[in-house]
């Protein structure tokens, strides 16, 4: 069982954005969010005041949905345009556009295609703090791409929301599955960030 931080931790927030906010959100969500917007905006403040990057993962999507690929073959409908609005990063969790840390990616996964590979050398990342959405999606594919990319990763359980309750729960086992300990709620982030060096 390895510490819950082991050397410099990141944050990573995935995906927390407007569109998840919609009242029928394209893209299926197991609950409205509200929960995980709460705690993610502690979080954030936690990481900032204990000096942790925290970096902002935002899906965005051509308007001639060139780059969707396959994404559109499942449940999921076009969403996450540039052009809409409400593909911002979420207004209540303390983004600050142009001093935060951003990353924009097409596909499921933080790490495809995306800068994060080279950003997170660049802060000599050891431990990736997962929130955000969707759990069993983007939350997942990211994760998956940490642990191979050999990051000690964790995900914050009670600050991510799946597409439904089940495919929450099964994804969570999954990734605890892969590195033990994984599995961490806001409450143990919050004490663990304030007593890292």
């Amino acid at each position: 069982m390895r510490k819950l931080i082991e050397g410099k931790p990141v944050l990573i927030v995935v995906d927390i954005q407007g569109c998840g906010q919609m009242e029928n959100p394209p893209v299926p969500h197991m609950n409205d969010g509200r929960d995980m917007h709460v705690n993610a905006a502690k979080l954030i403040a936690a990481a900032r005041a204990g000096n942790v990057p925290v970096v902002f993962i935002q899906e965005a999507h051509r308007p001639d949905l060139v780059d969707f690929g396959r994404e559109l073959d499942g449940e999921e409908t076009v969403h996450a345009l540039e052009t809409d609005p409400r593909t911002d990063i979420s207004d209540d969790i303390g983004y600050r556009p142009g001093i935060d840390y951003f990353v924009r990616k097409r596909r499921y996964s933080a790490f495809f295609g995306t800068d994060l590979e080279v950003l997170l050398k660049g802060l000599k990342a050891e431990t990736l703090i997962l929130i955000g959405a969707l759990t069993d999606v983007c939350v997942h594919y990211t994760y998956l791409d940490a642990h191979q990319h050999d990051y000690f990763a964790r995900v914050v359980e009670d600050c991510v929301v799946g597409s439904t309750r089940a495919a929450h729960d099964a994804s969570l086992r999954a990734m605890e599955y892969l590195q033990t300990g994984a599995r961490r709620t806001t409450t143990e982030i919050l004490l663990a960030l304030d007593s890292n060096e």
